[in-house]
């Protein structure tokens, strides 16, 4: 099943494809014209929001930890 996962980070050119990387580690077949992006209201900071195909919460728990880890990422919620 689809897991939405919302990744926030600075907008600076490569953030997208950065996060498309780490997440197909997890997700190979991840659909890229799925991910919305929103920029915040200053436009400093751009959030995405990833449709994972779940298979297990050992993956979704290692995406988590792998996006968080990442020195572009703010916040993953």
């Amino acid at each position: 099943s689809l897991f939405p996962i919302k990744v926030m980070g600075l907008q600076v050119d490569g953030f997208v494809e950065a996060m498309i990387a780490v997440a197909q580690q997890f997700d190979p077949g991840l659909d890229r014209s799925t991910i919305e992006q929103r920029p915040s209201r200053g436009g400093k900071y751009l959030g995405l929001t990833l449709d994972i195909t779940a298979t297990s919460r050992e993956q979704l728990d290692a995406l988590y930890r792998a996006l968080s880890a990442h020195p572009m990422v703010k916040v993953v919620l």
